[in-house]
């Protein structure tokens, strides 16, 4: 099932939308939110998890990897 939803955008957020799908990238402006949103909390997600091993190598708990062998 799908939500509707109301955004506003600035005209020029506007005229650069409107480019992107006349550009034949997106099929509609719906398109091209939908994988916005997708891409952005996808980014965020890798942002949380580098986070994560950043602390986690802080703790010593990193390997050192000589070569791709030492991913196995």
């Amino acid at each position: 099932m799908r939500s509707i939803i109301n955004i506003s955008l600035s005209k020029e957020l506007a005229r650069e939308l409107e480019k992107a799908v006349k550009r034949g990238k997106y099929s509609s402006k719906s398109e091209f939110l939908r994988v916005l949103i997708r891409e952005k909390i996808e980014e965020d997600d890798l942002v949380r998890r580098v986070g994560i091993s950043q602390k986690e190598i802080a703790q010593g708990k990193g390997r050192v990897l000589r070569s791709l062998k030492d991913l196995r």
